[in-house]
Formats: C-alpha cells, sequence, structure tokens
C-alpha cells in the first residue's frame, strides 16, 4: 500500500514564509534568477533564519510521535530545486521533520495543493493565495516584515481568526458594504438564530478542533476569534460556532478597536484576516497573514 496524507493535518508553505530569505529575495528582484541561485549556492550550508511562519509549524509538527504522525508540513515553493536544497537544509539544521517538498522555478506551485489534500497554505506571494482561495484552499499572504511569535508558550499552538470574510463568509461583511452599519446590525440581529455560511478558513478551524481532539501529552492549541463585530451582532458569530459543533477558546468582540494590541496581548502563532489594515496593525506585535477573500478583496 502506498504512502498516504488522508486524515492528517496538511499543511503547505512555501519557503519565505517558513524562512527568512527576504535579502535573497530582494537579489532575485533586482537581478535575474541566475544571480538568486548563485546566492543560494553559495549559502547553501548556511541555514536560514526562522520566518513569520516557523513558530507555527514547529509547534504542529510536535504534534507528532512515533506512533501518531498526525501532522505533515510540506514545502510548496517558486524556487529552483538548487535553492530549494537549502530550504531543505535550513529545515533539517532546525529538526523540522519535513520530508515532502516541491519546487517549480517560478511556475505556480498552488496547483499541487489538490494532490496534497491541503488544509492550509502559506506563501508571500499574493498570486498564489488568490488562486489557492479560487479554488477552495484556506490560504494566507504572509506579512513576512510581521514581528516573531512569542516564547512564552512552548507547549500550545496558538492560532487567531477573523470572523467575517474568514472562517465565516461575507454575507454579513456585503450588507455592510451596502447600507452602512445601523443595515448591519439590523440585518444581523433578524437572522441571530440563522448560521452564518462558512468562510474560507471553516475547514481548518474543524481540522484543528479533530487535532485538538485527538490529543497528545506535548502540545495543545488555543484559538480565539478576534472580530470588529460588537454586541449585539456578536450573537449570530457564537451561535453560528455553535452550530458547526466547534469550540474557540477566546472570543473578542471589539467594535472597531485596533486589533493589533489584543493579540500582543493573547500572542498567537499567527493571525488570520481579511482586512490588510488589521494585518498591518497585527504584524506590529505577532505574525500575520491576509487572506484575501471577500467583499473587501474584490
Amino acid at each position: 500500500m502506498g504512502a498516504s496524507l488522508q486524515g492528517k493535518l496538511v499543511v503547505a508553505i512555501s519557503s519565505r514564509a517558513l524562512f527568512d530569505l527576504e535579502e535573497e529575495n530582494s537579489v532575485f528582484e533586482q537581478s535575474n534568477d541566475k544571480t538568486y541561485m548563485a546566492m543560494q549556492m553559495d549559502r547553501i550550508d548556511q541555514p536560514a533564519k526562522p520566518g513569520v511562519a516557523f513558530s507555527l509549524v514547529k509547534k504542529l509538527l510536535a504534534f507528532n510521535s512515533e506512533g501518531a504522525q498526525r501532522v505533515e508540513v510540506v514545502i510548496l515553493s517558486r524556487n529552483d530545486p538548487v535553492s530549494g536544497l537549502r530550504v531543505m537544509k535550513s529545515a533539517e539544521h532546525y529538526r523540522l521533520p519535513i520530508v515532502r517538498c516541491t519546487f517549480t522555478r517560478g511556475e505556480p506551485p498552488w496547483r499541487y495543493l489538490r494532490p496534497l489534500n491541503a488544509n492550509l497554505f502559506l506563501s508571500a506571494k499574493s498570486e498564489d493565495v488568490r488562486s489557492a482561495l479560487g479554488n477552495g484552499f484556506p490560504a494566507a499572504t504572509v506579512a513576512t516584515r510581521s514581528m516573531k511569535a512569542s516564547d512564552l508558550h512552548p507547549h500550545e499552538v496558538r492560532i487567531a481568526f477573523d470572523g467575517d470574510a474568514v472562517l465565516f463568509s461575507d454575507e454579513a461583511e456585503r450588507v455592510y458594504a451596502k447600507g452602512g452599519l445601523d443595515k448591519f446590525i439590523k440585518n444581523e440581529v433578524k437572522k441571530a438564530d440563522q448560521p452564518l455560511p462558512p468562510g474560507p478558513f471553516k475547514p481548518l478551524l474543524e481540522a484543528l478542533h479533530r487535532l485538538q481532539s485527538e490529543g497528545t501529552a506535548n502540545m495543545s492549541i488555543r484559538t480565539a476569534l478576534v472580530t470588529a463585530r460588537s454586541a449585539p451582532a456578536h450573537e449570530r458569530a457564537i451561535r453560528t460556532l455553535m452550530a458547526w459543533n466547534i469550540t474557540v477558546d477566546e472570543a473578542m468582540f471589539l467594535g472597531g478597536l485596533e486589533k493589533g494590541e489584543f493579540l500582543r496581548e493573547f500572542e498567537p502563532d499567527f493571525f488570520f484576516d481579511d482586512q490588510t489594515g488589521h494585518v498591518q496593525s497585527a504584524a506590529d506585535h505577532v505574525p500575520a497573514g491576509h487572506v484575501e477573500s471577500g467583499v473587501r478583496n474584490v
């Protein structure tokens, strides 16, 4: 019987999302791929520094044990295979048990998400993220200048999500965009008992919920909903999660307040939001990514 990723939480991640390769990328953008390849070859035995999503990946991989391989992380990158060799050697240096990788030398790598049955795709290339989202995969463009994750929770994966257009569909955001805040609130109060349609990141939240339910002595998961909603529009969001039989550990209904300082206190390994302003606010404090979904990104 062949190898299978069935039943695993599968994270596909680009080289720049996992490692800090911004200096090398600037060389690529200012010259050509041959100069970039030569630079990577010169540094092939020099481990790249951890990048924005490094903490998230390291902690998720800690859910694995000899008896149960629950998480699979796959490098999915536009790098050429030679440059990819440095990436894999860097993973080995940090003792990240990553064994699968695909390097496409400039071609869009997102098309390999389907055979991987990926639950998440993280990339620094927004074009690839948009394509992944358009094909039904949870995906985010990492803010490569984000602050790195706190090291105060070594045995807990902390992930924070925006609500509308991320966990939920953009149905409510469309009402707000068309009719303003008053119409949005009236609509949400009227439909408080009607679950919101799922957004692009519901499958990831479900996969994390299953992973947490299986349990491990080494790691746990703590999730947070961080949204600009406020009472009374909070009720529909909570009831939607109840209808999905999914719980989150914390819920912040901020009524338009800046999210960054609240996320600084929660200390997530990663935060997902559909609005660039919220991503920028978050990135000053925590690792963050832009979910290019919903009416705000049309």
